[in-house]
This record gives structure tokens, C-alpha cells and sequence, in this order.
């Protein structure tokens, strides 16, 4: 595996972690809620990890392989956005101090993360599709091994971007509950339209 190699993935993964989607919207869902930014892109950052892990286990090709076991995850995943969606308009993040500095928040912010991210089939089968056709079987490290690298290079980009959308949300509307409450319910909104999209590509299949 070459630098250029490398280098031509990173381009093609920037360009797909500046491209909002659901991801952003659990980003921009921390912000307005606070101190929460980081535990949230972590957990985000910790489903990537989950997903390049299965994908170099080749665990990725064996459930593609199994079309029920794909429908099943596409379809818990497309659920589990409806229902975070749903809570995001219901009860809107706001900007908060006192409610943030307990630890529960901050699990509770890092484990939604971690389904936001593990559980969408997007990104499942973005990393299935995008990383092995930057391999080289000629190389001397493992297919494996060249799976890891390129999706801790994807990783470390979307580290840098969610918390800059993350940060910016809550310096822009820290001072702006109101307009802080909107934007909850827009990336709310957001969500529960990418769960229907995903739930009416498995019924019109």
C-alpha cells in the first residue's frame, strides 16, 4: 500500500464526511444540547471503528451474502433514527450548563452515537463498497490490515469535521435557545426522513 494510494482514499473520504447526513445531525443535536460535543462524536467515531472492524473481519461480505440479515439491519437501524428523530422534535435540545456536567448525559450521548454510526447501513455498505477497491493484493501488509488503515484515515477525518460541526453548533446557538430549539427539530427532521428513505428501499425492493 503507497502514500498515493492513501492520499486518493483520503480525498474520496473527506468528500463524503463534508456531505451532511445523519451524522451532521446528531453532531449539530450535540452542540445545541452543549457540553455533550465530544462524547457524541466519539461514540459516533466508535461505530465507524465497529464498521471498519466487520468489514476487515470479512464479516461484511458474509451478512451481504445473507440478503434477511441485511434487510434486518437496514430495517433496525432505519428504527432506531425514527425513534431518535421523534424524540428530537418532541423534546428539542436546548443549550444547558447544569443538566450536561452529570455522567449520565454523557453515556447516554456517547451510546447514541455509537448506534447512530453502527447502525447505519449507509455507512455499513459505504465502508463494504469504498475501502477494498483501494487495497492491493500485491502489497505487503494483509487486505485486513490495509482495511484498518484506510478506515482509521476516514476515522481521523470525521473526528475533525463532527467536532467542528459539533463545536460550531454550540458556539453559534449556545446564546440562542430558541433558534437552538429549531435546529434540534430540523436534525430531527432530517433523521426520520433518511429512516423512511431507507424503510421504503426495503419495501419497494
Amino acid at each position: 500500500m503507497t502514500l498515493s494510494i492513501i492520499g486518493a482514499f483520503w480525498v474520496v473520504s473527506f468528500l463524503f464526511v463534508i456531505t451532511p447526513g445523519v451524522d451532521w445531525a446528531y453532531a449539530i443535536a450535540s452542540g445545541t444540547r452543549g457540553r455533550v460535543v465530544v462524547p457524541a462524536v466519539f461514540g459516533m467515531l466508535t461505530g465507524h471503528l465497529t464498521a471498519t472492524i466487520v468489514v476487515a473481519a470479512g464479516i461484511g461480505a458474509l451478512i451481504t451474502s445473507h440478503p434477511l440479515s441485511l434487510i434486518i439491519i437496514v430495517i433496525f437501524g432505519a428504527l432506531y433514527l425514527l425513534w431518535m428523530g421523534g424524540n428530537l422534535i418532541i423534546k428539542p435540545s436546548t443549550p444547558s450548563i447544569n443538566n450536561d456536567k452529570t455522567s449520565g448525559s454523557w453515556v447516554n450521548w456517547l451510546t447514541k452515537g455509537v448506534f447512530i454510526s453502527g447502525l447505519n447501513p449507509k455507512v455499513f455498505l459505504l465502508y463494504l463498497a469504498l475501502l477494498p477497491q483501494f487495497t492491493d493484493a500485491s502489497a505487503s501488509w494483509s487486505i485486513s490490515t490495509q482495511i484498518m488503515v484506510l478506515g482509521l484515515v476516514h476515522i481521523m477525518s470525521s473526528a475533525v469535521i463532527y467536532l467542528l460541526v459539533g463545536f460550531g453548533a454550540q458556539i453559534l446557538l449556545q446564546s440562542r435557545p430558541d433558534v437552538a430549539r429549531v435546529i434540534s427539530r430540523i436534525s430531527g427532521v432530517f433523521m426520520i426522513v433518511i429512516a423512511l428513505l431507507l424503510l421504503s428501499d426495503q419495501i419497494f425492493l
